[in-house]
């Protein structure tokens, strides 16, 4: 039930692989971690903690490499990550979506996001800037202010990639933020080690803000800012969102 592809994409000047498990229901694309590439789930026992899902046709999952989450983690010039975490969101709404439905025999349907640390940045702010293609996030152990990584710099590139930073401009009047009004978030975090619970709640304070339909939920000590903890999460939220 497992099939990969691969394409070259000039948004992002590199190799794209996506793969994919499952063969019906409700498409899921999970980003991974910063260093993460598009098995990092299958890697980690999250697709075995997704396979009731899977098995029984309410989900399809997707995932690709963290083409951009790479550049930040290995410390690029912040000026070329700023520009590449921008046209790796193009090159998701442009590509990885068209592909998915096209995979779904589906022009239309509307994708969930989902991901961890850095992953969750990507699953938000994929459905903060396409609301026309996502319908849902499902953020775990966020990290979504990436503003301390700029080193100094700063471009349009990174203000309209951190929804932390476009959203509070985001006219009411606006089709998107209309859109974004019918969507969900859920954003969830640990109190264990390594997790860092102020991110989850100043990401949630701005879609509050804005009247966008969102959910903390704050987890025990007992789960930690790893895998373990994902892989708890993330079932339970997609049994609740999956039709």
């Amino acid at each position: 039930m497992k099939e990969e592809t691969a394409w070259y994409s000039d948004r992002v000047e590199a190799w794209i692989h996506l793969s994919r498990w499952g063969h019906f229901g409700r498409p899921v694309l999970v980003f991974p971690t910063a260093g993460g590439d598009a098995n990092e789930i299958e890697r980690h026992g999250l697709i075995e903690a997704l396979w009731p899902l899977i098995d029984g046709g309410r989900i399809k999952v997707f995932s690709l490499d963290s083409i951009a989450g790479r550049s930040w983690l290995q410390g690029d010039d912040p000026r070329h990550s700023m520009w590449l975490q921008n046209r790796f969101d193009e090159m998701i709404y442009r590509e990885v979506v068209p592909a998915v439905r096209t995979d779904c025999q589906d022009d239309d349907i509307a994708l969930f996001t989902a991901g961890a640390s850095i992953g969750a940045f990507n699953a938000v702010a994929s459905v903060c800037r396409h609301p026309d293609a996502f319908e849902a996030a499902i953020g775990m152990s966020g990290t979504y202010d990436l503003s301390s990584w700029l080193g100094g710099h700063w471009s349009e590139d990174f203000y309209f990639s951190s929804p932390l930073h476009f959203l509070p401009a985001l006219a009411d009047e606006s089709g998107d933020l209309a859109r974004l009004r019918s969507r969900f978030f859920v954003l969830a975090t640990g109190q264990g080690r390594w997790e860092d619970q102020g991110e989850t709640w100043k990401m949630a304070r701005i879609l509050g803000q804005k009247a966008i339909p969102n959910r903390v939920d704050v987890w025990s000590t007992d789960y930690d800012h790893d895998w373990p903890t994902w892989r708890a999460m993330l079932p339970l939220y997609l049994d609740d969102l999956a039709d």
